[in-house]
């Protein structure tokens, strides 16, 4: 006689979902696509630190007829916190088959991968908070007030301060982060290039185009401040950014014929070049 096993959902093998929620993550997350991962190293715990090491400027001089003088080289170092813990839970009656059970870890491995790019995204965007003042276009008194005529004209400012900053150059493209409302005044600027027209060259992962040189990435976690919104630009060098699925785990009820599945996130970032982060300050047409 057979016996049925003892976890009719046994689909849900955490290994599986780990691998499978990582990787939809990396390659769909609007604002990974904006920042750098050059530190994350082995992170296992809220509140493990990643150090960060920046090289010092070195000096130019012009060779005389004296001696050659050496500058004693002091790099800084900064850390980058793990200090986000996010976690989801839920529970999953049994199902009848395999075969269904497969459909619907791949149904719910979707939400959770929504449910945490809306979070990251969030914090992410938060950043704009820590852009060098001179690469702020707008103030918080004064937001710029957008339409078709003149976004054009205030990417080209928010663009030409992100090279007047030394931010950008051949290897280093700008990137820029706009929501719903902003991308509807963009897609009807003549100077907007739509991704189909971009020829050969490359765009970022979801980028609908290109304005004033920078890729642009529609996000819906760019909401309403006060009246305003933060429109964030930069390169890849300004935020350093990592993460761990530190665990997924899946667990039989034992009040009822289901399985209980939690997963724990973890993730930290830090603006470790300033002046290759850039911000619009718009007015919310809405308010």
């Amino acid at each position: 006689m057979s016996t049925q096993p003892t976890n009719p959902y046994g689909a849900f093998i955490p290994e599986i979902w780990s691998q499978k929620l990582n990787s939809m993550l990396e390659k769909e997350c609007v604002m990974l696509q904006c920042v750098n991962k050059n530190f994350e190293g082995e992170i296992k715990n809220q509140g493990d630190k990643v150090k960060i090491i920046t090289p010092a400027d070195v000096a130019i001089s012009t060779l005389g007829t004296g001696n050659i003088t050496y500058n004693e080289l002091e790099p800084s170092s900064q850390e980058l916190l793990i200090d986000q813990k996010k976690f989801f839970a839920f529970k999953i009656n049994d199902v009848a088959s395999v075969q269904a059970n497969q459909d619907i870890m791949e149904a719910h491995l979707t939400n959770a991968k929504k449910a945490i790019e809306q979070v990251q995204d969030s914090f992410l965007l938060g950043m704009h908070a820590q852009a060098d003042v001179s690469n702020i276009v707008g103030t918080e008194d004064a937001p710029v007030t957008l339409d078709k005529t003149t976004i054009y004209e205030k990417f080209v400012n928010l663009a030409m301060a992100l090279k007047n900053s030394d931010a950008v150059s051949a290897t280093k493209r700008p990137w820029v982060v706009i929501n719903p409302i902003v991308e509807s005044y963009l897609l009807n600027s003549t100077e907007f290039i739509g991704a189909h027209n971009v020829a050969d060259e490359t765009l970022r992962e979801g980028a609908i185009g290109r304005i004033a040189g920078m890729d642009v990435l529609v996000s819906t976690n760019l909401t309403s401040v006060d009246g305003k919104f933060y429109v964030l630009a930069g390169t890849n060098d300004a935020i350093t950014f990592a993460s761990q699925l530190a665990k997924i785990e899946s667990l039989r009820d034992k009040d009822s014929f289901s399985d209980l599945v939690r997963g724990l996130y973890l993730y930290g970032a830090k603006t470790v070049q300033p002046k290759a982060l850039a911000k619009l300050i718009v007015a919310d047409p809405t308010v």
